[in-house]
C-alpha cells in the first residue's frame, strides 16, 4: 500500500515524474505502430504475378516481388497457394523462361517465404468466381484480413457472385500507381 501511495504521489508531481513520461510515451509509440501497420498492406500475390516477376526482367510484378521482400507489403500465404507456387515455379516452361537457375528461384522463393504470413483457412466462402481455382485466394484474403489481391487476371474476379467491400482486386501495376498516389 505504501507503494501504491508512493507511485501515487510521484504521478501526480509531473512532469517531473518518470511514471508521467511513461504514460505519455506509450500513446504515440501506440500510435506510431498503428500508422505502420496501415501503410504495410497486407496483400494476397496471385501465381501469375510471381511468374511475370521471375520471368521478367523488370516490370510492374517484379517490383511488387522486390517490395514484399523489402518488407514494404506484407504478402499472405496458406497452403495451398503455397503448393501452386511450388508447383508452377518448378514447371520446366518457367524455368527456361526464367534467366535465374533453378537454386536462385529456390533462393528466392524462400527468402519469399520468409516474410510471408501464414494464414490457414478455417472457413470456406465460395465466392463463385469465373475460375473456381481463384476461389481460395478471396478466402485467404479473407482469413488473413488481407485488403489487396494483386493478379493478372482480375476479368476472373469481377464476376464473384459474393462482394466484399473491404477487399480490392488490382493488377500490379494499380497497386503501384496506388501506392505512389498515396506518397504524393
Amino acid at each position: 500500500q505504501a507503494l501504491f501511495q508512493y507511485h501515487f504521489t510521484l504521478e501526480s508531481r509531473a512532469p517531473y515524474s518518470i511514471i508521467w513520461y511513461w504514460k505519455r510515451l506509450q500513446r504515440p509509440c501506440a500510435i506510431i505502430y498503428a500508422m505502420i501497420m496501415i501503410m504495410l498492406a497486407t496483400v494476397v500475390m496471385d501465381t501469375s504475378v510471381l511468374v511475370s516477376a521471375l520471368i521478367g526482367a523488370r516490370g510492374p510484378s517484379r517490383e511488387i516481388l522486390k517490395r514484399c521482400l523489402r518488407g514494404k507489403y506484407r504478402p499472405l500465404v496458406s497452403n495451398a497457394l503455397f503448393f501452386e507456387y511450388e508447383d508452377t515455379c518448378g514447371r520446366e516452361q518457367i524455368l527456361e523462361s526464367c534467366p535465374l537457375t533453378r537454386w536462385e528461384i529456390r533462393d528466392l522463393l524462400d527468402a519469399f517465404y520468409a516474410v510471408c504470413q501464414w494464414a490457414p483457412i478455417h472457413y470456406l466462402w465460395r465466392p463463385n468466381s469465373k475460375d473456381e481455382e481463384d476461389n481460395f485466394l478471396i478466402e485467404l484474403a479473407l482469413a488473413g484480413n488481407a485488403s489487396i489481391i494483386v493478379t493478372n487476371n482480375v476479368r476472373d474476379f469481377r464476376s464473384m457472385e459474393l462482394h466484399f467491400s473491404g477487399l480490392r482486386v488490382l493488377t500490379p501495376e494499380q497497386l503501384l500507381r496506388m501506392t505512389v498516389d498515396k506518397v504524393k
